[in-house]
């Protein structure tokens, strides 16, 4: 399915392993987000890393980091925010409750 507008992929927890801060080594790949996030990238979409990690300490530190996990494990390097804008269309994310627009209802049913 082709999306318009660029999917935003978390990396702690969702496109790396997170089992705690560790010192800000990212963990080793998720193999089926990574698949799924690789699939997106030969179909041509707009994919960037949406990660709390360039939003403290030294962003430009953080963002060379994961620049170079990219590099790796992707094959290129992603763009990298912690800021959503008018063209973000979905965020895959280990943290997020997804809601039914204009509800506050959780899509799950869940209260």
């Amino acid at each position: 399915m082709s999306v318009s507008g660029w999917r935003g992929v978390d990396l702690d927890g969702t496109l790396a392993e997170y089992h705690g801060w560790a010192d800000g080594a990212i963990g080793a790949p998720v193999p089926r987000m990574v698949a799924r996030v690789k699939a997106w990238l030969a179909d041509g979409e707009d994919i960037r890393i949406f990660t709390a990690r360039v939003s403290h300490g030294d962003p430009r530190r953080e963002r060379s980091a994961i620049e170079a996990w990219c590099q790796e494990h992707l094959g290129q390097i992603l763009p990298v925010t912690n800021e959503k804008d008018f063209g973000c269309c979905e965020i895959w994310d280990d943290r997020c409750v997804q809601v039914i627009i204009n509800t506050g209802e959780r899509v799950d049913g869940r209260s």
